[in-house]
């Protein structure tokens, strides 16, 4: 039985894969400490196994940031990871798994132009989130040991029943539309049980590394919404003609480019030895959008 602690409480992915990994109640254990303040510096790390560490600042700021927040993102992302590293290595867990983010590659390529990332592909942070994670990843490199392995994830977008970030958005446009542009883009997406699943293989398999989880289905921001509105028994009706539109204002909000712009993994970076994309693109939208 494998004893796995989660650093930070109440996150959507950390809730997620605690809450579906109680289907192997007899082959794992799992707790969970709150990383805010400091009181987990008191927490006693010896006996696990595993630290999933998934306490970060998401990027929810547009334009220029103060300074203040800038340090945040470092304090957060960055020192407080290592910190937490640091103190599981000392406390003898074997394994570090770190949630790091396809934003360390910068942000979406704009509507009309491709973005495809592969292995070869350099990291090239855009802001001080990319940027954060990039550090943190790093650091982590530094510390890694034959006895200390250190696994970093680099998803694309994540969603899910719960989730938050543009897929939310998206659903309530799809439930309360009749009519959507259409914009021919291409982008990655990870429905949040195949990313469970996914952690649960790097656990099961002690891995270390560097991965790039992905659904096996790209995605096409207008069809997506198409997709969530049937899911709701309603029809959405996609209208062409607004490329230019959005390609024109993607140049002033930058919103535009994230929604309806391209950035995608290559299929094959995201291969593993064992299965773990268990739902498809149309499976993980009817479960995220109806309870079945």
């Amino acid at each position: 039985m494998k004893k796995i602690l989660i650093t930070g409480s109440n996150s959507y992915i950390g809730t997620s894969f605690e809450n579906y990994m109680k289907q192997f109640p007899d082959e794992y254990v799992i707790d969970t400490v709150d990383m805010i303040g400091d009181e987990w510096k008191s927490k006693d790390f010896s006996g696990y196994d595993v630290v999933f560490h998934v306490a970060g600042i998401a990027h929810s700021d547009s334009g220029k940031i103060s300074k203040e927040r800038e340090k945040l993102y470092y304090d957060v992302n960055t020192n407080l990871t290592l910190e937490t590293a640091k103190k599981a290595k000392n406390s003898g867990v074997s394994q570090f798994i770190f949630m790091s983010s396809a934003i360390v590659y910068g942000n979406s390529a704009p509507i009309g132009k491709q973005k495809i990332i592969n292995k070869d592909t350099e990291v090239n942070p855009a802001n001080c989130y990319g940027d954060s994670k990039v550090q943190a990843e790093n650091g982590l490199k530094e510390l890694e040991t034959d006895t200390f392995k250190v696994v970093v994830l680099r998803p694309p977008m994540i969603y899910g029943k719960g989730s938050k970030g543009n897929y939310p958005l998206m659903s309530k446009l799809a439930r309360k539309l009749p009519f959507f542009p259409y914009v021919d883009n291409t982008r990655s997406m990870l429905y949040i049980e195949n990313l469970a699943e996914f952690v649960k293989l790097m656990i099961d398999n002690n891995e270390a590394g560097t991965f790039w989880p992905q659904n096996r289905e790209y995605s096409n921001t207008s069809e997506l919404v198409k997709m969530i509105a049937s899911a709701h028994g309603k029809r959405i009706i996609l209208v062409k003609g607004f490329g230019w539109f959005f390609k024109l204002t993607g140049h002033f909000v930058g919103v535009i480019n994230k929604a309806f712009g391209n950035l995608c993994y290559e299929q094959s970076i995201s291969e593993y030895k064992v299965d773990y994309r268990k739902f498809s693109l149309p499976e993980s939208i009817k479960k995220t959008e109806v309870l079945i």
